[in-house]
């Protein structure tokens, strides 16, 4: 009698529950029967996913219907600034970047008010029977994720330890090895949504903030900074000039991030604006003094500067009232002996600098000769001239052979520009014709006799 008890007890909880599960199963079917209107309102500028929600009002009739099922005929609703794709079953599906409305059709949540009815009413019943299975839950699982695709700006950044720079000024022969610290602000975007919930927001269940991210992006700036500095060393841009060179900056930094960044996770580094460049006062002080030293590189500074530490010297010895006579020996002695000393030095550093004067006027002189040669023509009337008219009858300079002009322009006389890189333009082919009275023409009737052109 126990046994059959209990046997009667557990057909009648699988009945129980599979009345439940059947009661479910309906209810969630039928409830499902709705369209949804899916929207997602203005992402926030710190948001890089969201996920879609369905409108639900106090007027709506939708009111308990799943919400990770999509109604078969649903509108989604995508704004400016915004990427959306579809999820189903943990694969994407849709994907839609433009804005306007876009109609979800698929078989796999059916609605007894999109398509045929008779169609529609048998594939909602064959819902209800796998709804059925899973205990009355919906055995599907769609979802909409919204893309944050407008520009992510002022994200700070500043360097977490001194970072390597190499000054570079071939003018004055400088070539140092220092460290300094940014601090800068940039700016990035979403170009591949898909690809960054696949490698990255696909395990998020509802928000993808820019803060989840933020410490890998900087770190990875981080990474490939001392490879982008390097490149603006190579242009001999200090690094106290970086603020001035912003672009050149974002294009050195957004190259080395190309894989970390756009290959990798979707994103795309826009800009990177350096706001203070730094360093220790060290190393401030190393590179006042090879400038000050280049000065000297130039003969006549040099003979200057000699100039001046020895008078400077001269009256050092004048202030000292003891041994004065002494100094004033010694003085001397650096001044005139050792065959002359520094006095010869001066000198000779002197001499050299007028022998570079003298050698810079002369080249500059031969420059202003060749110019001159290269522009002098000989007129009809025999009078040899520089300027574009005769001094003599007045006729102006006859234009070179093969000279043509460009669009920019530019003379010239080879086939390419050489100030904008355009193509020599073609002559066009001769149109005009002799008639048989011996007029030339270049209508369709001759302008003498008015003969039609053969």
């Amino acid at each position: 009698m126990g046994l059959i008890s209990t046997v009667v007890g557990a057909v009648g909880s699988i009945a129980g529950g599979a009345l439940n599960a059947g009661l479910g199963a309906a209810g969630n079917v039928l409830a499902n029967q709705w369209k949804e209107f899916i929207y997602c309102d203005s992402i926030p500028d710190d948001t890089l996913m969201v996920k879609g929600r369905k409108q639900v009002s106090g007027k709506s009739s939708n009111t308990k219907g799943e919400d990770n099922v999509i109604t078969n005929g649903s509108g989604i609703v995508v704004n400016d600034g915004q990427c959306m794709i579809i999820v189903e079953n943990g694969k994407v599906v849709e994907v839609c970047a433009e804005p306007g409305k876009f109609t979800y059709d698929t078989s796999l949540a059916p609605s007894i008010f999109a398509g045929s009815f008779g169609q529609s009413l048998i594939d909602s019943f064959k819902m209800l029977g796998q709804q059925f299975t899973y205990g009355g839950q919906a055995g599907n699982d769609q979802r909409v994720y919204y893309f944050n695709t407008k520009v992510i700006m002022g994200n700070k950044y500043g360097t977490p330890a001194p970072v390597p720079f190499r000054l570079v000024d071939s003018k004055i022969f400088l070539d140092l090895d220092i460290t300094i610290r940014l601090n800068a602000i940039y700016s990035y975007r979403l170009v591949d949504p898909l690809l960054f919930y696949t490698k990255i927001a696909g395990n998020v269940n509802d928000t993808f903030k820019a803060a989840d991210i933020e410490q890998q992006l900087k770190s990875e700036i981080s990474g490939k900074l001392n490879t982008a500095l390097g490149k603006l060393s190579a242009m001999e841009i200090r690094y106290n000039e970086l603020p001035l060179h912003t672009e050149e900056m974002s294009e050195a930094l957004k190259e080395q991030l190309h894989q970390k960044w756009v290959v990798e996770k979707g994103i795309e580094l826009v800009s990177f604006d350096v706001n203070s460049a730094n360093t220790t006062e060290e190393n401030e002080k190393l590179i006042r003094d090879a400038q000050a030293e280049a000065r000297y590189q130039h003969a006549g500074l040099g003979a200057a500067a000699l100039t001046a530490a020895q008078a400077q010297a001269l009256k050092d010895a004048a202030k000292n009232p003891n041994g004065a006579a002494n100094a004033m020996f010694g003085v001397g002695m650096i001044g005139g002996g050792m065959n002359g000393g520094i006095g010869n030095t001066i000198n000779a550093l002197y001499a050299q600098a007028g022998q570079e004067q003298a050698a810079a006027q002369q080249v500059a002189a031969q420059q202003q000769a060749a110019a001159a040669a290269a522009n002098m023509w000989k007129c009809e009337c025999g009078k040899d001239n520089d300027g574009n008219f005769c001094t003599a009858c007045g006729k102006p300079k006859p234009a070179p052979a093969g000279v043509w002009k460009c669009e920019c322009g530019a003379e010239n006389t080879g086939n390419f520009c050489p100030k904008c890189g355009k193509p020599k333009p073609e002559v066009p082919a001769s149109t005009t014709w002799v008639c048989a009275c011996g007029a030339e023409n270049d209508g369709n009737f001759c302008t003498k006799c008015g003969k039609p052109r053969p």
